[in-house]
């Protein structure tokens, strides 16, 4: 892997593309660290989101409609309605 490491760069040195995204006084010293990127894997599985089975290792969201049932149950009763607080 290649890193560039640029240390105690004035702000006000920075491309203008680089500082607007930073949050920094502008009479501020910086460190700049650019890495090369690893070729990711492709995404599998779901709908090709990222995030879709983030949750699948939950031991307490093995059953799902329990799961769901217990997080409504403190709004809703057993019949559906939703309860008065």
């Amino acid at each position: 892997m290649n890193t560039l490491v640029i240390e105690h760069v004035a702000f006000d040195d920075l491309p203008e593309a680089w500082r607007a995204g930073m949050h920094v006084a502008a009479n501020a010293r910086v460190t700049v660290r650019i890495e090369e990127e690893q070729e990711q894997a492709p995404v599998t599985g779901g709908n090709g989101n990222p995030l879709f089975g983030m949750w699948r290792d939950r031991a307490d969201m093995a059953d799902v409609t329990r799961y769901a049932e217990q997080l409504r149950s403190a709004r809703y009763g057993v019949d559906g309605w939703q309860s008065e607080k």
